[in-house]
């Protein structure tokens, strides 16, 4: 079943659209249809820019209304008028680097808000836009739209083939040309409705050998940069509201707690391995035999409780050096959820201090040479306090955890939770996270005599994790904080004459509607703030969404009439086909439901051939195409390239990194290797993946 909602300002769900087969079917009724003439939405576009000269042209009837003329709305412009609209490339146009996931987000919003006008394409009489349905197809890639490509051998290349197939030459930024007899049988149709294809960088990091989501670049709009320089207190996108979300929902997965170098406890392994379990020595583990030990049954959590009833404390620790690149504990800190200092203790190690690095742990020799504690003392005391229903809260707590020597296998660790805008490994400072979140200078001490303070430490990682609890899951969750697409063109989506009358002489704020069309439940991720949200099972569904959304009810009681502005949906049938499904639960983008469906199967209930399925998207989006009204831009893209590869070697260097943390370790008795040769073949995988493409044209 395909399930839609709408969203009031407060993003409320109400609605039930009917069965896939019944929204396929009109689909597929629709598209033979002639495009509706229904009265237009009050809001369809933008405000006048130096850009647009002929944007406002006197052509039109005009009426006598207290003896001043008064322009009629115009009539929407015909194929041959000479105000159609127009997105156009011109080949004398220098490019200087192939076009982003955000360029494409930047053109929406130029043609329908407040964005900026792009360099890349010319837009030919913007007011006259009336409708930008936007639809990404993980899956597609450049090297399927050539002449001769065989399809039936087409995913039977090594990785390194698949490389090469995508890579570039430095003037493979521009756009190629589609002409019906130079593409595959299978996708001519494309030809009918774009007149070029794109190549679209996907967002990443090639420093770091990293790539981001393109639904989160698509989606998310960034704030204008303050010209100030320094750390810039965070303030809540437009239109925010706050997610009340218990501190187990922030629990450090075992997988998140392996990949950042955590000491491994027995609770988190399975079978054999749990059995043969032995502490490296000096080590020692909390009283956590399974990881279920920590559920507290909800008759037992008071109502509203952000805790779960979980007892919560902070721990922050200093240390000094006892060798070269050898550092011991000298001072543990431990904090309630209430701020109460439950342990404060200064430890003597048992090796001699080289450098008390004062200037950063606030120890001095005055300080530890009366001290009789050991880390031995510290760790009973450690194991009699932490409980299975004991949550620790700390920043990089892994470093911690390893001067104690101790493992406890509920950890919520704000490097984790507030993760750096550029990914990992890179984390962000707790300095940097109190002024950026907290608006609260600490550490002021570094670098000083004075050095850090534990405690200070601990009580900051409380506030943020509040903090955090407070907003919910979405607020602070990484990338550069920005405003939803569909909220800012709802804000800032304006009209002019052309298609709001006299009243909207140089752009009217008026605001946008939009829908989203998502596999999964649309309601759970960014696709939650448009007017309509539509959940789907199948492209054939999404593409019934899709004609829906921008054709309307006819009673506009859950889409509007006439149908809303803006569109944004993904098929993914392609997508499973290919292997490409993102299975990462951590991912900015994924929905609640975990893993790919079923392949797409043709009419005999047999798995569809490359071939099938890329022919089948083909008339799927030529349907669309044909259901769309008239001075409709439509975008689709692909949002990244094969990241198969990329995932692969990320797999191995996660494996390395969590066998290579383990205590007690040998490098060469490791069960994988990570070497120079991995990390350059990881760096040349991700620009693979990051070479998408994409197809822009207007109805």
């Amino acid at each position: 079943m395909a399930t839609l909602a709408t969203t009031s300002g407060e993003g409320e769900a109400v609605g039930v659209l009917e069965s896939a087969q019944t929204v396929a079917g009109n689909a597929a009724a629709d598209s033979l249809e002639s495009p509706p003439t229904s009265k237009e939405s009050a809001g369809s576009l933008k405000r006048a820019s130096p850009h647009d000269a002929n944007d406002d042209e006197d052509d039109g009837w005009q009426t006598i209304e207290r003896g001043r003329p008064v322009k009629k709305h115009k009539k929407v412009p015909g194929p041959g008028s000479s105000r159609y609209p127009g997105i156009h490339f011109s080949h004398h146009a220098r490019l200087q680097s192939k076009i982003g996931v955000s360029s494409l987000r930047d053109l929406i919003l130029y043609i329908f808000a407040d964005g900026p006008a792009p360099q890349w394409v010319s837009v030919k009489h913007r007011p006259e836009f009336r409708k930008i349905v936007t639809i990404m197809v993980p899956g597609l890639e450049e090297a399927m739209f050539k002449k001769g490509v065989d399809f039936s051998s087409y995913s039977n290349l090594t990785p390194d083939q698949a490389i090469d197939r995508v890579a570039t030459s430095p003037d493979d930024y521009y756009p190629r040309e589609l002409k019906k007899e130079a593409l595959p049988e299978a996708l001519q149709l494309f030809a009918d409705m774009f007149p070029h294809l794109w190549p679209v960088k996907a967002p990443g990091d090639d420093k770091y050998a990293k790539l981001h989501s393109p639904v989160q670049s698509m989606l998310t709009v960034p704030l204008n940069k303050d010209k100030k320089s320094g750390v810039k207190p965070v303030v809540d996108p437009q239109g925010w509201k706050d997610v009340r979300t218990r501190i187990t929902e922030f629990l450090a997965t075992p997988e998140e707690l392996m990949e950042n170098g955590f000491p491994k406890h027995p609770a988190m392994l399975q079978g054999q391995q749990k059995e043969t379990f032995k502490d490296p020595d000096g080590w020692v583990h909390t009283r956590v035999d399974n990881l279920e030990d920590g559920d507290v049954p909800e008759a037992e959590i008071e109502q509203g409780s952000i805790t779960a009833g979980r007892r919560v404390l902070a721990l922050d620790c200093e240390m000094c050096m006892t060798g070269e690149s050898e550092y011991s504990l000298t001072r543990i800190s431990l904090v309630s959820w209430d701020g109460e200092v439950v342990l404060d203790e200064l430890v003597k190690p048992d090796k001699p201090i080289v450098d008390y690095v004062t200037r950063f742990s606030g120890i001095t020799k005055e300080m530890l040479d009366p001290v009789t504690t050991t880390l031995g003392d510290i760790q009973a005391r450690l194991l009699d306090i932490l409980d299975p229903r004991t949550i620790l809260v700390g920043h990089s707590l892994e470093s911690d955890l390893k001067a104690i020597r101790l493992a406890h296998p509920f950890i919520v660790d704000t490097s984790i939770l507030f993760p750096h805008p550029r990914g990992p490994p890179l984390k962000s400072s707790l300095k940097y996270l109190a002024l950026k979140y907290l608006n609260r200078e600490v550490q002021k001490g570094g670098g000083t005599v004075h050095g850090h303070d534990s405690i200070e430490d601990a009580k900051t990682c409380l506030d943020l994790v509040k903090k955090k609890c407070e907003k919910g899951k979405a607020w602070a969750s990484g990338d550069v904080q920005g405003e939803n697409l569909f909220k800012r063109l709802a804000r800032a989506g304006t009209a002019y004459r052309a298609t709001a009358g006299p009243e909207a002489t140089g752009g009217l704020p008026v605001g946008k509607t939009s829908a989203a069309i998502d596999w999964g439940d649309a309601t759970r991720s960014a696709c939650n703030a448009a007017t309509v949200t539509i959940s789907c099972n199948s492209d054939a569904e999404v593409e019934a969404g899709v004609i829906r959304a921008v054709k309307g009810d006819p009673d506009g009681l859950e889409v509007p009439g006439g149908g809303v502005d803006f569109v944004w949906a993904r098929m993914r049938e392609l997508e499973a086909l290919q292997g490409w499904w993102n299975r990462n639960k951590l991912s900015p983008d994924a929905s609640a439901a975990s893993g790919p469906p079923p392949l797409p199967t043709g009419e005999g209930g047999e798995t569809m051939t490359l071939e099938e399925c890329l022919a089948g998207l083909a008339r799927r989006l030529k349907r669309i195409h044909d259901a769309l009204p008239p001075c409709t831009a439509l975008i689709v893209f692909s949002g990244t390239g094969d990241p198969r590869e990329m995932s692969r070697l990320q797999a191995v260097q996660a494996q390395f990194r969590r066998e290579y943390n383990t205590p007690g370790s040998k490098w060469d008795q490791l069960s994988v290797q990570w070497t120079d040769k991995e990390d350059q073949a990881l760096r040349r995988a991700v620009r693979a993946a990051r070479c998408g493409i994409g197809f822009i044209g207007v109805k």
